[in-house]
């Protein structure tokens, strides 16, 4: 089976490669420090400049639904796109199937095409420790740039 780094540029892998990286780290770091986090999106600029993103959907709502920032988040990355080489949402989202559970899930894209999602499971224990799962990646949603012919 090809992996999508078989047809990626080597631009492509890193970008889509360090915007995974900051997404774990920042969505780990929230969830040590506060045991949860909001989505958020972190962005590629076509100079190669990181730009964390946080979406504000209602200025006057403290606690705006999840979805809704996430959505304010893509709204904020597509209004950008053209600018942009790569970008990543990452949201804490609840596993139904095939696994159950708490994870942090990071959408990438690139401007070349390319699109993944990308899983770490995690569970909180009693002394507020977090224990995480295997990360998977799997073919992900096309939300900012339009789908590509292939």
């Amino acid at each position: 089976m090809s992996s999508w780094r078989d047809i990626a540029s080597q631009e492509a892998q890193a970008d889509l490669d360090g915007l995974v990286g900051i997404a774990v780290d920042f969505a780990q770091q929230q969830l040590a420090t506060h045991g949860e986090f909001f989505p958020f999106a972190v962005a590629v600029a076509a100079d190669g400049a990181i730009e964390m993103i946080a979406g504000r959907p209602d200025h006057d709502d403290e606690h705006p639904p999840a979805t809704d920032v996430l959505d304010a988040c893509v709204a904020s990355l597509r209004s950008k796109r053209n600018h942009l080489r790569a970008c990543a949402t990452a949201a804490d989202v609840m596993l139904t199937s095939p696994q159950r559970g708490e994870a942090v899930q990071v959408d990438l894209e690139h401007r070349d095409g390319h699109a993944l999602t990308v899983v770490l499971p995690y569970a909180k224990n009693r002394r507020r420790d977090i224990n995480y799962g295997p990360i998977q990646a799997h073919a992900g949603p096309h939300r900012i740039w339009e789908t590509p012919e292939r």
